[in-house]
């Protein structure tokens, strides 16, 4: 899979240094570490995808000369279940390149043949190879004031009407998914283009992560909560880490972490180190999946917990700093192929710039720590973080926009006035579900909930090995797209009757 410079973190992802965040020197992205991209190279997706490109339009709002503007949009496309007139499955590119999103989605692949459906993946402008300004895309914000949700649901209400005119199949109906900031895309673009899709799974979609509609703790809060239910004293010892690591702030201090932590290179800070082991821990409890995975990095079943076992397993006097090491060596490592951790300046492989540009303009989701988490405490300064935007970029965030733009507040309200066909899927071990929709707004606007699964744990491939809420949640999902399909046939069908 190529990756043309750059989730990921994602992001990539996540994924990684999201601005909207300021709790410390880490904040997470919505999807992918970055890192986590390179990782991920070698996987391929299941089943095999053409690809294409099409000729989009820069600027779907105005009619400025530059707005026509055409740049090539990547998209994989796979026929191989499809008949005309069967059902088109559409995944909404999220921060990265969209090879990597084909490959971490079993789940359209594996339903495709029951559906005879189409599968499609779009790549979201300004990531991958859909790049409108080739490597000058990310030069300044003449050329990334481009990059908005807006214009990437534009681009694939563009697409998918192309698409369909030129398979000539327009009575195909439109099954929208994605997957975290996908996830989001993928509702709004049910709510933004009905016309168009007509109904949209969105998993672990944090659509509620914006204003004040959920608490700004919830998201470290939740990652504290899934290591706190793994063992107490694991929480605890995360917890005290930070403390043993502020005080190693001399060079001879940052010598010795340099060891403890088998550094690539010698450290010159102890933020880097703090930020090396908040990502361990936030990702793996975003993944702590029930089978082991290759998403971000390899990893074990459930390794949450596995982490907590390694902590568990050392001498009380043991420092904390020691054993926090110890279980993030699992996540960056649990291959045992690293010799050394290259814990300060990895790569930027390319596309962190876009996603911090979203979160400095409408992507703004405060984060803070409480008290009750195992991070240290902190809080959100909008001032600073808006500052620190207007530097970096020139521009000024837009805090509100999002919830103008797609709603949020009242949301249950509100969506079962004029709203219909979305699934929200979310475990809730994933520290973003504490901002997706938990309940079910109306009979077609439905939340399918899940004690243990983890981030859209239900678009992965299906195993032998998956537990029996899993498949049951991927069976609930199959069945409602089904009777969303059935519905769209009938009522076609009936429409015919009284031309």
């Amino acid at each position: 899979m190529g990756l043309k410079g750059i989730f990921l973190l994602l992001i990539c992802l996540l994924l990684l240094c999201i601005a909207f965040a300021i709790p410390a020197t880490f904040s997470p992205r919505v999807y992918y570490p970055l890192d986590s991209l390179k990782q991920a190279t070698s996987l391929k997706p299941k089943i095999h995808f053409e690809t294409r490109f099409y000729p989009q339009l820069l600027d779907h709002f105005t009619f400025t000369p530059k707005s026509s503007k055409i740049f090539y949009q990547k998209y994989l496309i796979n026929e191989e279940y499809w008949r005309n007139g069967a059902p088109i499955f559409v995944y909404t590119g999220n921060e990265g390149d969209i090879e990597w999103f084909a490959a971490n989605t079993g789940f359209l692949p594996d339903i495709a043949p029951e559906f005879h459906a189409l599968l499609v993946f779009i790549e979201h402008r300004f990531y991958g190879e859909s790049t409108p300004f080739g490597n000058d895309s990310y030069n300044s914000a003449e050329t990334l004031g481009y990059l908005t949700s807006q214009q990437a649901l534009a681009d694939y209400a563009v697409l998918i009407r192309s698409l369909k005119q030129n398979l000539s199949s327009e009575a195909s109906p439109v099954v929208v998914f994605g997957g975290s900031y996908g996830g989001m895309l993928a509702a709004w673009f049910r709510l933004k283009y009905p016309h168009i899709t007509i109904g949209a799974l969105a998993s672990s979609a944090p659509i509620l992560h914006f204003d004040n509609i959920v608490p700004w703790s919830s998201f470290y809060d939740a990652v504290s909560q899934d290591f706190k239910d793994a063992s107490l004293n694991c929480f605890e010892v995360i917890k005290g880490s930070w403390t043993e690591l502020q005080q190693e702030f001399s060079e001879e201090g940052l010598a010795e972490l340099s060891k403890t932590f088998r550094t690539c290179k010698n450290l010159h800070s102890v933020s880097s180190v703090q930020d090396w082991l908040w990502s361990a821990f936030v990702y793996t409890s975003m993944v702590n999946y029930p089978t082991e995975a290759n998403f971000m990095r390899p990893l074990p079943a459930y390794p949450v917990q596995e982490m907590c076992k390694i902590i568990d397993a050392f001498a009380p006097e043991t420092s904390k700093l020691n054993k926090a090491f110890a279980a993030a060596s699992l996540y960056y490592n649990y291959s045992h192929g690293e010799k050394c951790f290259n814990v300060e300046n990895g790569p930027d492989l390319h596309g962190l710039s876009g996603w911090n540009w979203q979160a400095c303009t409408e992507m703004v989701m405060p984060m803070t720590c409480s008290n009750q988490s195992m991070f240290p405490p902190s809080k959100f300064d909008y001032e600073e973080f808006a500052t620190d935007c207007k530097k970096k970029y020139g521009v000024s965030p837009r805090p509100h926009w999002i919830t103008t733009e797609y709603g949020g507040e009242r949301i249950e309200e509100v969506l079962k006035r004029f709203g219909s066909n979305i699934i929200f899927s979310n475990g809730m071990q994933d520290p973003w579900s504490r901002g997706g929709v938990l309940r079910n707004i109306s009979t077609s606007i439905v939340a399918l909930v899940t004690e243990k699964g983890a981030h859209h744990v239900d678009f992965r491939s299906a195993t032998k090995d998956d537990p029996d809420w899993l498949v049951e949640q991927r069976r609930q999902e199959v069945e409602i797209i089904h009777q969303w399909i059935n519905e769209h046939y009938a009522d076609m069908k009936q429409d015919k009757k009284f031309m």
